[in-house]
């Protein structure tokens, strides 16, 4: 564990049970989140790599235009 969650573990550890359980449900909730956009982009690989081979054949095709920093 490093020393920083030590520290946040020991600090929450003093709180009453219902801010304790409050918090551990925050932070699940976070771990959960995390590993689904990790997930989510592991698994959007394939399609990711199917639109830039699309958006550089139209590219090499001449149908693009370059950027006009006015636009943005």
């Amino acid at each position: 564990m490093t020393q920083l969650l030590e520290k946040a573990y020991t600090q929450v550890a003093q709180l009453p049970d219902n801010a304790q359980d409050a918090i551990a449900s925050l932070i699940l909730n976070a771990l959960a989140d995390e590993e689904q956009w990790t997930e989510q982009f592991a698994n959007s690989q394939d399609a990711l790599a199917t639109l830039a081979l699309e958006a550089l054949a139209e590219h090499q095709a001449g149908n693009t235009l370059p950027p006009d920093p006015k636009a943005l």
